[in-house]
């Protein structure tokens, strides 16, 4: 699992920072988080390849979020057997992704895409495979806004030496046990914990454009990894409320009462010419904090 951030600005994109997107590649998954203005430039620069995104993930419609979508899935297109690509979003997102395709002119219809909206009450699922799922959450936003957890499922592994200890084989006395049976072997009772441990599952956040609200509390329970906005630093708290943005305090203060592993910060206002004040700043509300950059790459 690996993050990388292709733009860390708010609104207006700086010589140093672009506006919003991060690339989530989880094995065969290609996820962007937002698709900001020049996103498929961004992929360029950091490597990533623009064909192996399948799932594109709107927190919401302000442009600075969304204006790279058309061009991407244009690129996408032009492929002769381009991937499948799904798009969630807030309300409205339907009408919007179709208003950005007779914006432009394909000269293929090689595009396979599905739009799905999202109308969540509280913390829900709506993205559920084998081995992960997406919840989804809504945010307290100037328009409909949306939050997001990627949730790694749990993994039980068996230990094959123990096993064979206690007479077992591979087959169905192990299918079994992984299904939550008792089985006999010898005599004796067997049960999974006996033969097996645990690998618990990643847990990856993303809150952007909201006031600090109970929800995101809940969405971001026990993450390993929190990706958050700061847009403004904490002095600068009437203007985050005017304009429904968080402070650096804000973020501190989700990570802090969520339980969360580590907090990155990102979405910074262009007042900000370097990030070492919003660095500094982020520390002494969340140690184990720091800013994401341009380019900045995680391994989860």
């Amino acid at each position: 699992m690996q993050l990388t951030f292709l733009g860390t600005s708010c609104m207006v994109p700086t010589k140093e920072r672009n506006v919003q997107g991060i690339y989530l590649s989880y094995k065969a998954e290609g996820i962007l988080i937002d698709c900001g203005e020049g996103t498929q430039r961004q992929m360029n620069l950091a490597g990533i390849n623009r064909n192996k995104v399948n799932i594109i993930l709107v927190t919401h419609w302000h442009g600075d979020h969304v204006g790279g979508i058309i061009g991407l899935l244009q690129t996408i297109s032009n492929k002769e057997t381009p991937p499948k690509i799904e798009i969630y979003g807030p309300l409205g997102t339907k009408k919007r992704v179709q208003n950005l395709l007779d914006s432009v002119v394909f000269d293929g219809n090689n595009l396979d895409l599905k739009v799905f909206e999202l109308n969540p009450k509280k913390v829900e699922v709506f993205k559920d495979k084998s081995d992960y799922y997406i919840q989804c959450a809504p945010m307290d936003h100037t328009t409909p806004c949306i939050a997001y957890s990627f949730v790694e499922k749990d993994i039980r592994k068996i230990n094959m030496i123990k096993a064979k200890k206690l007479g077992l084989k591979e087959g169905p006395d192990l299918g079994k046990l992984q299904n939550g049976k008792q089985i006999i072997v010898n005599g004796k009772k067997v049960v999974i914990d006996e033969i097996s441990s645990v690998k618990k599952g990643r847990k990856l956040t993303f809150i952007f454009d909201t006031l600090p609200n109970q929800i995101c509390f809940d969405l971001a329970n026990k993450s390993d990894l929190l990706v958050t906005e700061a847009v403004y630093l904490s002095d600068m708290k009437d203007h985050s409320e005017k304009y429904k943005h968080m402070t650096t305090q804000d973020a501190g203060l989700i990570a802090n009462k969520a339980d969360v592993a580590k907090l990155i910060i990102t979405h910074f206002s262009q007042r900000y010419k370097t990030v070492e004040v919003l660095e500094d700043e982020i520390k002494t509300y969340f140690a184990n904090s720091s800013c994401a950059y341009d380019f900045m790459k995680l391994k989860i």
